[in-house]
Formats: C-alpha cells, sequence, structure tokens
C-alpha cells in the first residue's frame, strides 16, 4: 500500500483542541431541516471555537455543491459566515472532499481561505498520528463507485459539460440524485458489520504498513471507535442528521461526543 501525503505537524498549545466533524449533509432531506440542522451546526462552531487549535471537516458537508464560475448553491449562508468569522479570527480550518461535495473548487478557499483536501492525508497533532480523510473509496468492494462514478465525477470533462447546464438545471438534476443517497434511504448505515467493516479493513491494511495511532474518518454515518491494532484505533465521526455526532481531540485521546442530540433508540 502506498503511503499518503503528509501534512506538516500541528502543534497543540496546552488547554487547546481539535475538533473533526462529516456528514452534515446540508440541504438534505428538505429545506426546513437542513435550516435547523444548520443553526445547530452554528451553534456548535461557537462552542468549539472556545478552545479550538483547529477544526477538521471531513467531507459531505453539504448533500451536494458545485461551485459555477459566477454562482453557487443557493443557501448555507449562516455556515459560510459562521466559517469566514472564525477564519478571519486566526482559526484555522481544513475541509475535505466527500462524494456528495467533491464539486468544490475555488470558493471557500478564496473567499475564507479554508484549504480543500481530496485524499487522506496523515499529520502529527501533538504527540500522535493520525490518519484524516473523508473515506470514500476506500478498502475493499464498491467497485462501481471506484472505477466509474468517482472517476467521472472526477473527470475535467465531465465537470466542464456540467457548468455547461445553467445553474437551475444542473443544480435541480443533483438535488434529485441526491434524494437517492444511502443517508435518506439506506438502513445499512444503522449497522455495524465487525470486521467486514471496510474502513477498519483499510486502517489494518495501512496500519501494517505504517503505524497510526488515530484513523479519522466519516462517509459511514455511524459513530464508531474501534481498536485497528495495539495503540490504534478507527474513528468514525457519524453524521449530523440523526446522530449530531464528533471528534475532540486532546492531544491525548481522541473522543466521539454529541452536540444536542439524544441518541436513537
Amino acid at each position: 500500500m502506498k503511503l499518503p501525503p503528509q501534512l506538516p505537524d500541528l502543534l497543540l498549545p496546552p488547554g487547546k483542541r481539535v475538533y473533526f466533524a462529516s456528514d452534515f449533509h446540508l440541504g438534505a432531506p428538505d429545506a426546513a431541516s437542513s435550516l435547523a440542522r444548520e443553526r445547530r451546526i452554528v451553534r456548535w462552531l461557537d462552542m468549539v471555537a472556545q478552545d479550538a487549535a483547529a477544526i477538521y471537516l471531513l467531507g459531505d458537508i453539504f448533500d451536494f455543491w458545485f461551485e459555477y464560475k459566477h454562482a453557487i448553491p443557493r443557501g448555507f449562508s449562516r455556515l459560510q459566515g459562521k466559517l469566514a468569522e472564525l477564519t478571519d479570527a486566526g482559526l484555522p480550518i481544513t475541509f475535505f472532499t466527500g462524494n456528495h461535495d467533491m464539486w468544490m473548487f475555488g470558493y471557500f478557499t478564496q473567499e475564507m481561505g479554508i484549504p480543500i483536501l481530496r485524499n487522506p492525508v496523515t499529520q502529527r497533532i501533538g504527540d500522535k498520528l493520525l490518519h484524516i480523510g473523508h473515506g470514500d473509496g476506500l478498502g475493499p468492494g464498491d467497485h462501481a463507485y471506484k472505477r466509474v462514478l468517482k472517476p467521472m465525477f472526477n473527470s475535467k470533462f465531465t465537470q466542464w459539460l456540467f457548468a455547461r447546464l445553467h445553474p437551475n438545471t444542473g443544480i435541480g438534476i443533483a438535488n434529485a440524485w441526491s434524494k437517492r443517497s444511502r443517508l435518506q434511504n439506506g438502513a445499512a448505515d444503522a449497522n455495524y458489520f465487525g470486521e467486514d467493516e471496510w474502513l477498519l479493513i483499510y486502517c489494518r491494511e495501512l496500519e501494517a504498513v505504517q503505524h497510526h495511532d488515530y484513523y479519522v474518518f466519516g462517509h459511514r454515518h455511524l459513530p464508531l471507535d474501534v481498536a485497528v491494532g495495539p495503540g490504534s484505533r478507527y474513528v468514525n465521526l457519524g453524521e449530523w442528521v440523526n446522530y449530531c455526532s464528533y471528534g475532540v481531540y486532546d492531544g491525548n485521546e481522541l473522543a466521539l461526543r454529541h452536540f444536542e442530540q439524544q441518541l436513537p433508540a
């Protein structure tokens, strides 16, 4: 297995923490519930900003996103305003693209100074080595997505063709497509598959090549904290439609937390 790229080390000052969240899926399943979720996310950002050294958003922040040259999807102004406020105040925020919002290009970097990462990376934060990414296309299986859908959506030609559509048409088609997402229609997300968890298999394969203290992913939609091997754990951040779950790392331990939300029965 090829080693992932490594970001520069991040020092963690005393009393500071690093926060991880993913799979907000803003825009789904309807405008009213998405707006309520967006306001909750802004309250969460206000809370974590009090002691955050950095925030990592690990993909599928939007249920659909495409940046036309002179237009972006309507809505999500509260989140964008809060992110701009935090980065203007000097708080580092990093975006990873997910399978729903891989068509993020330069907007967040130009407007808010937020770097966009498209693949998993390794980074030493404090004294621990973390492997961080969205999680789509990793591990065994899902061949149709890996071999057909992801290469097609990542194609510059496909993106050029989509940009030729009027935003009303393009965003309308994409919103209809997103309604087929497994978050809204897939009961399998509620099930834990044990040793057959494909991201866990990926983590163990990489762990055999390079030790990481934590593997942090989204995409799976189920909050998980599972042993990979001695001194190594796989943490999945879950999602914000049902769980409102996130990760917090204090320099010693990375733990899952839930914000303003009771766990589903």
